[in-house]
């Protein structure tokens, strides 16, 4: 089905986000990464953005970790109330964390996001190899061409899918190297930018 069957006529996109009150509302949590009460959403005061801070993300691999930690994945289902006559594009993300990576490990972080009955987007992999101690960034962003915006006037949840990796490689097998999402004191999150347009 075509994009223009499933999405409402929009007009160009607005330079300034709305005036109005936008809410994201977390409806449902899942994975690894992510346990619930973990995760909290909050709004950017002037609409531009909202950020997602977690707790308990962390990847590892080495003799402290089981099997199942060298794989972290969260999936949030959003509910973005925005205001009438508006809708939105996620049109950058923003990943932060800090990774203890040895020599010969590896690390990867990725991630997708997408309207409820909508493809998710592509999946960027960014990789990380050890020797690395220290805090890392990685931003996705969609070309103006590119952006899928909400149905005007329908409630869809936006759908976020991130995942993190860490592989031993070749590194000292005494040694145990991670990779976090995550942020105890809230000042490290993920920011999800929007590009906004009148219906």
């Amino acid at each position: 089905m075509a994009l223009s069957m499933i999405f409402a006529p929009v007009s160009a996109p607005d330079s300034a986000p709305p005036s109005g009150p936008v809410t994201v509302n977390v409806v449902t949590v899942n994975g690894s990464g992510c346990p619930a009460g973990t995760a909290a959403v909050a709004v950017a005061s002037d609409n531009s953005a909202f950020t997602v801070t977690y707790s308990q993300y962390l990847a590892q691999a080495g003799p402290q970790s089981a099997p199942t930690d060298i794989r972290k994945n969260c999936q949030l289902s959003l509910r973005v109330h925005v205001p009438q006559g508006f809708t939105y594009a996620i049109a950058e993300a923003d990943y932060r964390g800090f990774a203890d990576l040895h020599s010969g490990a590896s690390g990867m972080e990725q991630a997708n996001y997408y309207f409820q009955g909508t493809s998710p987007t592509a999946r960027v992999p960014h990789r990380f190899s050890g020797p690395f101690f220290n805090d890392w960034e990685t931003v996705d962003r969609t070309d103006v061409a590119a952006l899928v915006f909400a149905p005007c006037g329908v409630d869809r949840n936006l759908n976020v899918n991130t995942e993190l990796r860490v592989a031993a490689g070749t590194s000292d097998p005494s040694t145990t190297s991670f990779m976090t999402m995550d942020s105890t004191d809230g000042s490290v999150n993920t920011i999800y930018r929007f590009a906004w347009k009148e219906c």
